[in-house]
């Protein structure tokens, strides 16, 4: 059983990847990811970061890498979570590699916070792992279950790093690269300074540029980014 079997429903980007993934400033909790998606290191690794620091790229891309170790995985963003039920949780401890997305809006939710509590507790039992991600570090979770707040302060705790404007440069040209387009430097820093700086955005953006080159066949410069974008 691979992640897109699994029955959740929820799916992975095709370009969350550890190849589109810029390590700058978050190596060693890269490499620590990589090696839980392994099966090695520690059964909990706990991930936070402001919005467009890649929380839930690597998750994404911890899901994409695992069945190439034998390992099943599965992602749940809770983003949303006024949309899912706390069942949602029920059996995820019989896989191998658990990633739960936004993990701090389960804060003041009395039955969410005691079934991830549950959840932990039996994913440990398993000596099954648990990939976490959150805006901010477990001290600073509004939970109120105290043995749960504990719980998502055993494992290691990363804090991700965002990227400067060079690194931004860099990451786009090595997601335009993936998808086959020259990014040339001048076109990305016009990107940069025209479009939203959240990672997250200029990668949508990034997208719709694509999709318009391959619709007209056109190379990406800047007169083109100005037609397509309306800026």
């Amino acid at each position: 059983m691979n992640e897109q079997q699994l029955p959740l429903g929820f799916r992975l980007r095709d370009d969350a990847t550890f190849n589109n993934y810029l390590s700058e400033g978050n190596r060693q909790a890269l490499h620590d990811v990589l090696d839980i998606v392994k099966g090695k290191g520690d059964s909990l690794l706990y991930l936070w970061g402001h919005e467009g620091a890649g929380r839930s790229h690597l998750l994404q891309a911890s899901c994409h890498a695992a069945p190439e170790f034998n390992q099943t995985a599965v992602y749940l963003p809770l983003e949303d979570i006024q949309n899912l039920n706390p069942e949602i949780f029920a059996g995820l401890e019989n896989i191998d590699l658990v990633c739960i997305d936004d993990v701090d809006q389960v804060a003041g939710k009395a039955v969410w916070e005691e079934e991830l509590f549950h959840l932990f507790n039996k994913i440990r039992a398993n000596g099954n792992r648990l990939l976490v991600a959150a805006s901010c570090a477990p001290a600073q979770l509004h939970i109120n279950l105290a043995d749960l707040k504990s719980r998502l302060s055993w494992g290691v705790v990363y804090q991700l790093h965002i990227l400067d404007d060079e690194q931004k440069l860099a990451a786009l040209q090595l997601r335009a690269l993936v998808r086959g387009l020259d990014l040339d430097k001048l076109v990305g820093k016009f990107l940069l300074r025209r479009c939203p700086r959240d990672m997250a955005q200029l990668f949508v953006t990034l997208e719709q540029l694509d999709q318009a080159s391959l619709a007209q066949q056109r190379r990406l410069t800047i007169p083109f980014v100005k037609e397509v974008l309306g800026v």
